[in-house]
C-alpha cells in the first residue's frame, strides 16, 4: 500500500522548530515570485535557513510539496458557507478557483490532473459533488461535475497564460493589439477569412471577469437541462 504524504506523520520537532506548515509556506511564496520553476526542495530550504535533509525528514519528493502546496490554496477555494442552491454552490467554487488562481498564478499549472487527496482538497470535491446531491443519479452527477470543471480550468488557464505573456513582454494585451494590428489588418484584407475579420470589427471585447460569468452562467445551464431534462 502506498503510504501519502498525508498518511506519513511529521518527525519529532527539532530544536529549531521546522515543520510543514512554515515548509509549504516557504514554497508557497517562492512558487508565488517565480512559478513552479523556482520551488525546489533545495531553494525551499535556503528560505527558511535550513539544510535541505532537514525537508526531507518532512516530505520525500518535490511532487509531495506540490501537493502540500495545492491543498493549502485549496483552502482558500472553500466558502464558510455552502450555498443552499446547487446552481449557485458550483459557481461559487469556480469564482473562488478563479480568484485563488489570480493570486497563485502557478495553480493553472496543477487544475485538472489527478484528484487533490488532501484534506483541503478532498472538501472541495465533497462541496463540489455535495451540490448536486440528490438531484440525479450519480453518474450524471459526474459528468456535470466533469463538465463545469473542464470550463473553468480551460478558461483560467486561457487567462493566466495571457497574464504570463504580458509579464514576459511587458506589453498589456492592449499593447499587443497595437502591435500586431497592422499585420492582422494585411491579414484581413485578403478576404481569406471573412468569419475572423466580423469577430476582429464587430465583436465586443469584454473583461477576463465578465467572459468568464458568461461561460459559466453557459455551462450551468446545460447542466441544468440534464438536471431536468426527460430521461435519455
Amino acid at each position: 500500500m502506498t503510504v501519502t504524504v498525508w498518511d506519513r506523520p511529521e518527525p519529532p520537532t527539532p530544536p529549531v522548530p521546522l515543520d510543514r506548515q512554515r515548509i509549504v509556506a516557504a514554497a508557497v511564496a517562492l512558487a508565488d515570485e517565480g512559478g513552479l520553476a523556482a520551488v525546489s526542495v533545495r531553494k525551499v530550504a535556503a528560505r527558511l535557513n535550513a539544510g535541505p535533509m532537514r525537508l526531507y525528514g518532512h516530505i520525500a519528493t518535490k511532487q509531495e510539496l506540490f501537493d502540500l502546496m495545492l491543498d493549502e490554496v485549496q483552502a482558500e477555494i472553500l466558502p464558510e458557507e455552502q450555498p443552499g442552491d446547487w446552481r449557485e454552490a458550483l459557481s461559487v467554487l469556480a469564482h473562488r478557483t478563479r480568484q485563488a488562481a489570480l493570486r497563485h498564478h502557478w495553480l493553472a499549472d496543477l487544475l485538472g490532473g489527478r484528484p487533490a487527496l488532501g484534506p483541503h482538497g478532498l472538501a472541495v470535491t465533497e462541496a463540489t459533488l455535495a451540490a448536486l446531491d440528490g438531484l440525479a443519479d450519480i453518474d450524471t452527477v459526474l459528468r456535470a461535475v466533469e463538465t463545469v470543471a473542464a470550463y473553468f480550468t480551460g478558461a483560467i488557464r486561457r487567462e493566466i497564460a495571457n497574464l504570463r505573456a504580458e509579464r514576459a513582454t511587458g506589453l498589456s494585451e492592449r499593447d499587443w493589439q497595437r502591435a500586431h494590428g497592422p499585420h492582422v489588418t494585411r491579414m484581413l484584407a485578403t478576404g481569406r477569412y471573412p468569419t475572423l475579420s466580423k469577430a476582429v470589427h464587430d465583436g465586443t471585447d469584454v473583461a477576463p471577469d465578465v467572459s468568464f460569468a458568461t461561460g459559466l452562467d453557459w455551462v450551468l445551464d446545460a447542466v441544468a437541462a440534464k438536471l431536468t431534462g426527460p430521461p435519455a
